[in-house]
């Protein structure tokens, strides 16, 4: 049966609101505006207290020193016919492929950083002679993922392994956000808007590894693999799988395709974790090698998974996310991509092998780690 064809442009413009605030991240909102005038009037860029970075937030060790969480935001671009001739042509990939950037936000009216989605290093194609400008329109860009690091200076600038923050929409208040985060020494800090400390979570223990969003919440992963999720609103944790006990010596978390996954880390000497007051210790030690687990939810069981086909897991400095290596330049499918004390690396789940990696997998090209800044036509 032929269906009639309708223009967009004759929907009821008071459709136009409620389909644009649909809309979760910056960028769609950015593209969508970028329409049409009656589309760019029907909704506004953000809400007018949304989250802006950096933040100032009081620091998790001592609320006296001046911290700020910045924020780093993960996008896939793909190239269309517009793209080629472009600015970025040094950049681009060879084949249809698309490729990883990774943008570090700095205040507003300042450039952004164009950083690795791996190690975090900046980076900038030593061809650049001058700031890159970027027309969105010539590409197709999608959000994958966020990260979040703490920043400040003082003693206790490397006091904490990983923070998130959440809920970072563009419609929502900055009053209604949560950071979590994991201190070195494995305990477990919340802090909501306002506040001016950190709280401690199951504060007797010291054995946290990671911590991500998944469903709209916090999950966390123990030593021992348990997940639990974290009621923000009573600062407790509710078990939400059994124990996976695996014996490597640090768990990682990973969202891919909707499930969960836990990616066991196992180091060739166990490494010492720094204390709570940030006392320098040793760096990571070199990796052996990798274990992945799957939570089978229905059963409620931990599946170990030998093989995770087209799919690449990055283990990043800041945050882990999974890839879809068949559409992506640089990346193998069923490997996972880390740093440790080598700097760069690849675990190959196929033959357990594990290579030092002397580029940005992301780029067909090489990177020289300088810090100019990358300017966007944003």
């Amino acid at each position: 049966m032929d269906r009639e064809k309708v223009d967009w442009s004759e929907l009821p413009i008071e459709l136009w609101p409620k389909i644009g605030k649909c809309l979760e991240n910056h960028i769609d909102v950015l593209r969508f505006r970028s329409v049409c005038e009656t589309w760019r009037s029907s909704i506004p860029s953000s809400h007018p207290n949304s989250p802006s970075f950096p933040m100032k937030i009081p620091h998790p060790i001592n609320s006296s020193i001046k911290a700020s969480l910045t924020q780093a935001t993960l996008y896939l671009i793909e190239s269309t016919d517009a793209s080629f001739g472009s600015k970025l042509d040094p950049l681009a990939p060879s084949s249809s492929k698309g490729w990883l950037i990774k943008v570090e936000e700095g205040p507003k009216g300042v450039s952004l950083r164009l950083v690795s989605p791996i190690s975090g290093r900046k980076i900038f194609h030593p061809s650049e002679d001058s700031p890159m400008i970027w027309n969105l329109l010539n590409y197709r860009v999608i959000e994958l993922c966020k990260s979040y690091t703490l920043q400040n200076t003082g003693r206790f600038s490397a006091s904490v392994s990983k923070v998130v923050f959440f809920p970072n929409s563009s419609w929502v208040g900055v009053e209604d956000s949560v950071a979590c985060c994991v201190f070195l020494e494995g305990r477990l800090g919340i802090m909501k808007h306002g506040d001016e400390k950190w709280a401690l979570v199951d504060d007797k223990n010291f054995y946290y590894d990671d911590v991500i969003v998944h469903r709209g919440q916090f999950y966390v992963t123990d030593k021992w693999g348990t997940i639990s999720w974290v009621d923000t609103n009573s600062l407790k944790l509710i078990q939400f799988t059994p124990p996976l006990c695996g014996f490597g010596n640090k768990k990682h978390l990973v969202e891919s395709c909707g499930s969960l996954y836990v990616v066991d880390r196992y180091y060739e000497t166990e490494p010492r974790r720094r204390n709570y007051f940030g006392r320098q210790e040793n760096r990571d030690a070199a990796v052996e090698c990798f274990k992945v687990y799957k939570l089978d939810e229905d059963w409620g069981t931990w599946v170990d998974v030998k093989k995770l086909g087209d799919r690449a897991f990055i283990l990043g400095r800041n945050c882990n996310f999974s890839v879809s290596a068949k559409e992506l330049t640089g990346y193998q499918g069923n490997c996972i991509y880390f740093t440790d004390m080598f700097d760069l690396r690849m675990y190959s789940l196929d033959d357990h092998s594990i290579v030092t990696i002397d580029f940005d997998p992301t780029k067909s090209i090489y990177m020289k780690e300088e810090e100019p800044l990358w300017r966007s036509s944003w």
